[in-house]
């Protein structure tokens, strides 16, 4: 099955300026582009006419929960579910991010072992409409007082139970292990600097994961913490909101081999939230605040030196539900002084090389994960927060979203 989309304005991922042109996708891939002119253009199977309209890649979340169980569709006021309540909210929410435009999530961790794995197996078989998954599975942090109570721990301390842990990471699925290395403040104060694990407890996790096949992502604050996670050989690091000059020197020099996504989504939601008398979020904005503020000055020395910097903001909680989560880019914009272009770069084509696959860029060859927008967001992010304005939603060469303008070749 082929598809032409004509009459386009092209942001290919890379940041540069959009072109003028159409693009031809074959099977799965897109075949070729033909910039300009509208003359000689293959025949295809289907042709989508694009008006002008802008053909950008499908985006890419670099934190995602899908196990956190709220989304514009239906808000939990409760964080712990029923495995099966878990299960639905995983599926629920997979669709939900495809149709604002998600074609590609990065697991951070879930809330229950299982569900990511099957449900990234029944999204490839055809089962349930969703994005390309990089699976996860419980968040791991060390048990008794120090530890933050967002994970599990049920093998123990110690190199070797590391070891036990990506071995039952390898058979339960997941392609990648989630780290709660630092503490969060947001859930027990001045915790944030507190490192969770030792130094022999990240290294033999590192070298577990490299002789398995996965790949680590760390919930890391301190400077001492990003040191750690980088030992270890982490894929991506989260938040990192307390890096000093060495930390940033050394995430610099290390730019290359890892991807950094500072989740701005949580912390701005969480500022904006008016939660009822009974729940207290002090901490959480207090937290958030402090973290902003950080933040506003360590995102942008890194995307100075090179650093690979990912959309992705811990959506999913009642205050913060999944479909939102391009309000990162907005936040890239307005708090960290990205340009339009390049916040989405980072929701495309930096997103595309975390997931390690042919995804987040318009090129040939790539895999043809496609959205056309009813106007620029190149000029402003803002309307990708809009599902109406994604006039088209493709995902591997297959319109999971068609515009009325497609036409069948007879």
């Amino acid at each position: 099955m082929s598809t032409l989309i004509r009459d386009v304005r092209i942001f290919d991922g890379t940041g540069t300026a959009a072109f003028a042109g159409s693009v031809l996708v074959d099977g799965e891939r897109i075949a070729s582009i033909f910039p300009g002119s509208e003359d000689d253009l293959p025949a295809a199977d289907i042709v989508i006419e694009g008006m002008g309209m802008t053909l950008m890649p499908g985006m890419v979340d670099a934190h995602t929960h899908l196990t956190w169980a709220s989304s514009l569709e239906k808000i939990y006021h409760q964080f712990i579910l029923p495995p099966e309540e878990l299960e639905a909210a995983a599926w629920r929410n997979a669709r939900v991010l495809l149709d604002h435009g998600f074609t590609s999530l990065y697991s951070a961790g879930a809330l229950g072992d299982r569900i990511e794995p099957d449900l990234t197996a029944a999204i490839e078989a055809g089962q349930t409409p969703g994005p390309r998954l990089v699976p996860s599975t419980l968040e791991r942090s060390p048990e008794g007082a120090e530890g933050v109570e967002t994970g599990d721990v049920f093998n123990g301390r110690g190199p070797d139970a590391m070891k036990a842990f990506v071995a039952y990471c390898k058979d339960e699925g997941v392609k990648s292990i989630k780290l709660v290395v630092s503490g969060e403040d947001a859930l027990k104060p001045g915790s944030a600097k507190d490192v969770l694990y030792t130094r022999d407890e990240m290294m033999a996790a590192g070298e577990a994961a490299r002789e398995a096949g996965l790949w680590i992502a760390c919930h890391v604050y301190s400077p001492e913490a990003i040191g750690m996670a980088l030992d270890a050989g982490a894929r991506i690091l989260y938040h990192g909101s307390f890096a000093d000059e060495a930390a940033i020197e050394r995430m610099a020099a290390e730019k290359d081999h890892f991807f950094y996504a500072p989740g701005p989504g949580v912390s701005v939601a969480a500022l904006e939230a008016s939660p009822p008398p009974h729940v207290d979020m002090a901490h959480m904005k207090a937290s958030a605040a402090e973290r902003m503020e950080r933040e506003g000055k360590l995102v942008p020395e890194l995307k100075k030196r090179g650093v690979r910097v990912l959309i992705g903001g811990d959506y999913g909680f009642p205050f913060n539900p999944h479909g939102r989560n391009s309000r990162d880019l907005e936040h890239f914009v307005k708090h960290f002084g990205f340009t339009p272009a390049e916040a989405l770069q980072a929701a495309t084509q930096y997103g595309g090389e975390l997931m390690g696959l042919d995804v987040g860029l318009v090129r040939e060859g790539y895999l043809a994960d496609l959205l056309l927008v009813d106007g620029d967001p190149a000029q402003d992010v803002s309307i990708l927060q809009d599902k109406d304005r994604l006039k088209m939603i493709m995902k591997g060469g297959a319109l999971y979203k068609a515009p009325a303008e497609a036409e069948t070749a007879g």
